[in-house]
């Protein structure tokens, strides 16, 4: 059933993933879900078939991969990193 999530409520959806987790099995589970970005949205298995591991040991590590294939309008105004201001 097609699932709509707010970036910030992601953690507490991957928390329910039962881990250790295969990075496409996963892709493939999450294909309905799609993350609510600052600007815009991203279907949650397309962003998860584009992480770097094969497997995930836990949450924390699937979130940390996911960090690094969030498109920059994920968070906050574009261009703009948390150091600045």
């Amino acid at each position: 059933m097609p699932q709509t999530v707010k970036l910030n409520q992601l953690e507490r959806l991957l928390a329910d993933v039962s881990y250790p987790a295969i990075r496409d099995d996963l892709a493939v589970d999450l294909a309905d879900v799609t993350v609510l970005l600052a600007d815009g949205e991203a279907n949650l298995g397309e962003l998860v078939s584009e992480t770097n591991s094969d497997s995930f040991d836990s949450a924390d590590d699937l979130l940390l991969e996911l960090n690094n294939v969030l498109p920059v309008e994920a968070v906050g105004e574009p261009g703009q990193s948390e150091g600045e201001g």
